[in-house]
């Protein structure tokens, strides 16, 4: 058994063969995934699992290099906004239209982790960068 970090075997898996500028999104309960995308459904209430302690985790094993998120998500001046910024450090984030970053999960995710985040927008678009 695995002792520390990321314990849910599919997302762990997931992360293990994941290349350069790979893109592994965590999304809210709401957000709609292209049939031909891995579908990881963690959702089991509203609010359970919450999309900032999910993205947390993940970050224990994926190497970031950049996140796409939805525009709306910081005009709105959501709570989320600054924990995910406070979250992911000095990693460049860029800021697209709600619609773009659907357009964006559908051309290029290899899998959408579905939390039980009931805050609209709150959604990102993790890439992969490399550890060297």
């Amino acid at each position: 058994m695995k002792k520390t970090g990321l314990l849910h075997s599919e997302i762990s898996h997931v992360i293990a063969k994941m290349g350069h500028r790979d893109s592994l999104v965590i999304g809210d309960c709401g957000l709609p995934i292209p049939a031909h995308v891995q579908r990881i459904d963690l959702a089991l209430t509203a609010g359970v699992p919450g999309f900032i302690e999910t993205l947390r985790v993940v970050l224990t094993e994926l190497q970031m290099e950049e996140a796409w998120i939805a525009a709306e998500l910081s005009a709105a001046g959501s709570p989320i906004y600054s924990q995910f910024m406070e979250t992911i450090g000095g990693v460049p984030v860029h800021e697209l239209p709600h619609d773009g970053v659907k357009k964006l999960i559908a051309e290029r995710a290899v899998a959408v982790v579905r939390t039980g985040e009931c805050t609209p927008y709150a959604n990102v678009i993790l890439q992969s960068g490399v550890t060297f």
